[in-house]
């Protein structure tokens, strides 16, 4: 990933947060005919080696799955996005100033990099379906539990996945969040996502972080 040290983030607790909160990553790994890309959902332990491990599972009619179990020392690229928004130049300062401005993009996301071990084992798919839906429904009022549904049926459910785990043996992050436009340029992109786009509280709360506006 290309990375200008201005928007690199390096911080594992950074880093973890985001995936945490935007569980959603993108597998990708080389097949015969090109690169192999799925969207799914992943679980981070991060007290797992240095970087943490990351939990996964997919449709066993998936054949992503029997490619990394074909190839085990296959590495793979798990990319996770964050907040991301559309900044227009009409809310920079400069724009009044000189008029020397292009639209950008502003983001934030992680790539990890590791190697992904194929797990068909009940037990350990059963724990990590119950994990998973934990997660997610946790803030909910009554949320909603695997032991809800009939076990004939969950048995069965669990027959159509399969499971992956990946050590991540390295992690990047990349913020890019009009750090590198002047003061006023931030301010108003700031306030130009608060007052243009629904909802707007993520991307622009990381413009004033990251650009020393906090106060502001």
């Amino acid at each position: 990933m290309y990375q200008p040290p201005l928007f690199r983030e390096t911080r594992l607790d950074v880093l973890h947060a985001l995936i945490r909160n935007h569980p959603l990553g993108l597998l990708i790994c080389n097949g015969s005919e090109g690169p192999v890309a799925n969207p799914l959902p992943f679980l981070l332990d991060a007290d797992i080696g240095p970087n943490g491990r990351l939990r996964a599972h997919l449709a066993r009619a998936n054949p992503q799955w029997q490619l990394l179990a074909e190839t085990p020392d296959m590495p793979v690229l798990v990319v996770f996005q964050g907040e991301d928004a559309y900044v227009t130049p009409s809310w920079y300062e400069t724009k009044r100033e000189t008029g020397k401005v292009v639209p950008t993009w502003n983001y934030a996301t992680v790539q990890v990099r590791g190697m992904a071990r194929v797990i068909d084992d009940k037990d350990w798919l059963a724990g990590q379906i119950a994990a998973l839906t934990a997660s997610q429904e946790a803030g909910r009022t009554e949320p909603w539990q695997v032991s809800d549904a009939p076990d004939a049926y969950i048995a069965a459910q669990l027959k159509g996945i399969i499971g992956l785990e990946i050590d991540i043996t390295a992690i990047d992050g990349k913020w890019k969040v009009s750090q590198n436009r002047p003061v006023g340029d931030r301010i108003g992109v700031a306030e130009g996502i608060e007052a243009e786009q629904k909802p707007a509280g993520g991307m622009a709360q990381l413009v004033r972080q990251y650009g020393g506006l906090a106060g502001e």
